[in-house]
């Protein structure tokens, strides 16, 4: 058994979480993770409404006895976006951890203070990653250059930022960006961390919502197949490298003026979503990371933490010891 801080003061067996994703974090997966003895979290913008949002904590709910949380991401956007309602709903169904991400969620904390609510800030800056301890969350979740989704501005991988926040932070840090199996697991541990998360690496299982195609094209994929997009307006995204990434890269390098109108049709979300419940890879963008390179199967979610901790344990119990003697 690995027991550290954070699967002592969060309540899970395991220390791996399923971080929120856009249209995957889901009852079925969250629910599927927590089973495991994992944490996972439901996505409250991939729910149309906070109403919608309060069905899916209930839904969860009825199929896990375990903690679970909800991820919420605070970002501009275009059309205003009622996160206070939101936040509400978190706190109405009970939730008790909260992964917030994107803009700083210090407006929220004595919202989810007085609620009992613990809550992680996903960072991708020690900077950020100090400001989140300094507002009162009771972790952190450092995002590294390999992660999919938004790595943030610095290209700092997690082997150097993971050390450089533990340098700096008291509370517990989880590792995100790259890891999907036992050695990303006693890497983190080594490197300061108190868990993994995992977000690519969940896509590819038996219970994530998204379409087959999806999850083998992640299987026969490699670490090389990602492309870094929206870089030109500071707000750099890892997806996969199908036509349409390859496309929105070529406008933003190629066009001096290039304007976030120029590729908006290209990467507009519905799109996305389209692809992932449908399988059709080159109807939009979607978030990938790096992890590919080292996903070689579909196994069930349980199946996978399993897999974890039992490899975690024998490098640490084997590998490892036989080295420090």
């Amino acid at each position: 058994m690995i027991k550290t801080r954070f699967t002592e003061e969060f309540g899970i067996k395991y220390p791996i979480l399923q971080g929120g994703m856009q249209w995957v974090g889901r009852a079925e997966l969250v629910s599927a993770v927590a089973n495991a003895g994992a944490l996972g979290f439901i996505t409250a913008l991939t729910q149309p409404t906070p109403e919608d949002l309060a069905k899916e904590i209930k839904r969860c709910r009825e199929m896990t006895d375990q903690p679970f949380g909800v991820n919420l991401t605070i970002l501009p956007t275009v059309k205003p976006t009622p996160y206070d309602e939101y936040a509400r709903a978190i706190i109405d169904g009970g939730v008790k951890i909260v992964e917030t991400a994107g803009r700083n969620p210090e407006p929220y904390m004595p919202w989810f203070k007085e609620a009992g609510v613990k809550v992680i800030h996903k960072c991708t800056s020690v900077r950020h990653g100090v400001k989140a301890q300094q507002v009162g969350c009771d972790a952190v979740s450092m995002d590294g250059f390999e992660c999919a989704g938004h790595p943030g501005e610095d290209d700092v991988p997690n082997l150097v930022l993971l050390p450089a926040a533990a340098d700096q932070l008291t509370i517990p840090m989880i590792a995100s960006g790259g890891f999907g199996d036992g050695r990303g697991l006693v890497a983190a541990l080594a490197l300061g961390a108190e868990g993994i998360n995992m977000g690519t690496r969940f896509m590819a299982t038996k219970e994530a919502p998204v379409h087959e195609n999806v999850k083998r094209k992640l299987v026969d994929s490699s670490e090389r197949d990602t492309q870094l997009v929206y870089r030109k307006f500071r707000n750099t995204a890892r997806i996969y490298k199908n036509d349409i990434a390859k496309r929105v890269h070529e406008i933003e390098t190629t066009k001096p003026d290039a304007t976030f109108e120029d590729i908006k049709e290209l990467v507009v979300g519905v799109k996305g979503r389209s692809l992932l419940e449908t399988g059709e890879m080159e109807t939009g963008v979607w978030s990938a990371g790096t992890v590919m390179g080292i996903i070689n199967d579909i196994p069930t979610v349980k199946e996978l933490v399993d897999r974890i901790i039992r490899e975690a344990e024998e490098i640490i119990n084997q590998r490892l010891a036989r080295i420090a003697n």
